[in-house]
């Protein structure tokens, strides 16, 4: 089954064939980072108008990576939500559109659903395993028990960890995207040098909490005025904090779930800190680490296609009249 995938939940436009869920024979990202950076942060009625210029490029650049006409797609799947409003409509307008056209099978793909199954494009994960997707809107935790079954376990309370390493960037006037400044400059820093705190909030909780070590890292700054090296050390401090947590968390829930594997994904998990401290502490308690390369941690059409063969080979389709969903809890649907 060659499945077309269309992501188009925030600001990077995605088209990808999948083929029997694993094979990708194509996958084309649009980024908008440019059009985004001078305001430190994505704006949503911008967003949309770029999905707008972008989708037909973007899907032609898809079937042609592929070699592949539409007359060969066999379903097509869409990112339904959540995410931006504006921004979904234009890939589930576009992924009707096709579907109708050519009488194929249309579904509707939860964004983090995707993010949990990224992996399997690139390896086999047995289930169940622990999944945490870490991005700039989500932080969350789910037992994953199959293909299309997610229990779950924890999620974000506030900011999420993305979404705390680009407001701190910002405040700090280091750029945007805030993930990737954060990392590189930390690496020349010192990740004991400020103590920014952890919150883990209740005991055994596996709820998430972000907000605050962005407010810790401001106050600081305002009382201790960084020159260039302290800069670097500040970078440090705060990326080890928000690594403390993550790591602390999803081993947490892999030992009380009695589960020996975690499947990482979303944007930060593309940090190589995250990675390399979440894999060094999982060998030691018998836990294996997995995570997608880089590119399918970010927002990516490949995950939606990997994600939509399978809830279409269990027969799940969506009619015209699927609408866009700004959020859409997996696993309490």
């Amino acid at each position: 089954m060659i499945v077309l995938a269309i992501e188009s939940s925030c600001d990077d436009t995605g088209a990808a064939l999948i083929e029997d869920g694993k094979r990708i024979l194509s996958n084309i990202l649009s980024s908008q980072d440019e059009v985004h950076k001078r305001y430190g942060g994505v704006v949503p009625e911008l967003a949309s108008r770029r999905h707008l210029e972008n989708i037909v490029p973007v899907l032609r650049g898809a079937l042609d990576e592929a070699h592949t006409s539409l007359d060969e797609v066999d379903g097509v799947a869409v990112t339904r939500g959540p995410g931006l409003v504006g921004s979904l409509l234009v890939g589930i307008m576009t992924a009707k559109a096709i579907a109708h056209a050519k009488a194929l099978p249309l579904v509707g793909v939860n964004h983090l659903m995707g993010h949990l199954l990224a992996i399997f494009a690139e390896q086999e994960v047995p289930f169940p395993f622990i999944g945490m997707v870490a991005s700039g809107g989500h932080t969350s935790l789910y037992l994953a028990e199959g293909f299309t079954a997610f229990r779950p376990l924890g999620s974000t309370r506030d900011d999420a960890a993305g979404e705390a390493f680009d407001k701190v960037a910002k405040y700090l006037g280091l750029g945007y995207p805030g993930g990737m400044v954060i990392e590189h400059l930390a690496r020349s820093g010192d990740p004991k040098a400020v103590s920014f705190p952890r919150a883990y909030l209740a005991k055994d909780s596996l709820d998430f909490s972000f907000s605050g070590i962005k407010t810790a890292v401001v106050n600081y700054v305002r009382a201790h005025p960084p020159s260039d090296d302290g800069m670097a050390d500040i970078a440090a401090s705060f990326q080890e904090a928000v690594v403390d947590v993550l790591v602390d968390k999803v081993i947490w829930a892999a030992q009380h779930h009695k589960v020996d594997r975690v499947v990482v994904s979303g944007g930060v998990a593309s940090n190589s800190h995250l990675r390399e401290r979440l894999q060094h502490e999982g060998e030691e308690l018998s836990i294996q680490a997995h995570f997608p390369s880089p590119f399918l941690c970010r927002d990516n059409a490949a995950m939606i296609g990997v994600a939509g063969y399978h809830l279409l080979n269990e027969g799940k389709r969506d009619g015209l009249d699927m609408s866009a969903l700004s959020r859409w809890p997996l696993g309490k649907d």
